[in-house]
């Protein structure tokens, strides 16, 4: 079996949620692939959960981690990144539980010259806390029939579990929203991500995800629109992480790449 794809799946101190989301890879109907865990500093709890989990599933886990310094995700992915092993990557988080066609259609729809970006669905913190592995290996937990026994109401955003070829090709189309690199759920080729030197290190929460994609855009990569397709769902937690001025300091980091089409970043994987 040869692998031709890597996953990296963020994630801190997290280890409940993490399991879960491995569950999911588990049951993934396109197996060829990798799993490359960038942890930005969680303490042994998430070692202990890898540990355990890596006798339970058949694919191959490399645990990516640094210390505790703070909100380093950006870091951390660049260092993920140099330690896939394929030309492809696919970037998810470790709240996010893929359906069984996750990686098939990441694998389905790559194209030379795009990256593909997906969505997500959120569920509230009840269900996440809920949700087990049978739900997870069953794949009831992505029925909407089933989740609204849980009290989730009818809405639009329920057209994002589909399993309807059709229908997503459609809702894909007419979307008004942009694809764009979403940290969550977004795949591309390696080569692209060394091309631009990878997440600007100077970013932390709030639009590093977009601004890696902004870059890429301006190197001539197109952005291909999947947020119907590619299927996973959230899981609740709290955002203790977020400070106003990373906020703001990003902001202005995005304003500059916009403004002066910037392709390249010197805080990236190649320092100067």
């Amino acid at each position: 079996m040869k692998i031709d794809i890597s996953i990296i799946i963020s994630t801190y101190n997290s280890p409940e949620w993490l399991k879960k989301v491995l569950y999911g890879y588990n049951t993934q109907t396109y197996r060829n692939f990798e799993v490359i865990i960038a942890d930005d500093g969680s303490d042994e709890r998430t070692k202990k959960c890898l540990d355990e989990i890596a006798t339970e599933v058949f694919y191959s886990i490399k645990h990516v981690w640094h210390e505790d310094n703070g909100f380093q995700k950006t870091i951390i992915l660049n260092k993920a990144i140099l330690a896939t092993s394929t030309d492809y990557i696919l970037m998810s988080d470790g709240d996010c539980i893929p359906r069984e066609d996750f990686v098939e259609n990441h694998i389905k729809y790559r194209e030379e010259g795009y990256f593909l970006s997906g969505g997500y669905y959120k569920l509230p913190m009840k269900i996440s806390e809920d949700i087990t592995k049978e739900d997870i290996y069953s794949g009831r937990c992505f029925d909407i029939h089933w989740l609204k026994k849980y009290g989730i109401k009818s809405s639009f955003k329920n057209n994002k579990l589909t399993n309807s070829t059709f229908k997503s090709w459609l809702l894909n189309t007419i979307t008004p929203t942009n694809a764009s690199w979403n940290g969550h759920n977004a795949s591309g080729w390696k080569r692209d991500f060394l091309a631009v030197n990878g997440f600007d290190e100077r970013m932390q929460y709030g639009g590093e995800d977009r601004e890696f994609g902004e870059r890429l855009i301006n190197n001539g990569v197109q952005a291909k629109q999947l947020r119907y397709s590619t299927v996973c769902i959230h899981l609740d937690h709290a955002r203790g992480y977020v400070k106003p001025e990373m906020i703001k300091k990003n902001y202005k980091i995005r304003k500059e790449t916009k403004l002066l089409q910037k392709t390249w970043t010197e805080f990236g994987i190649k320092k100067t």
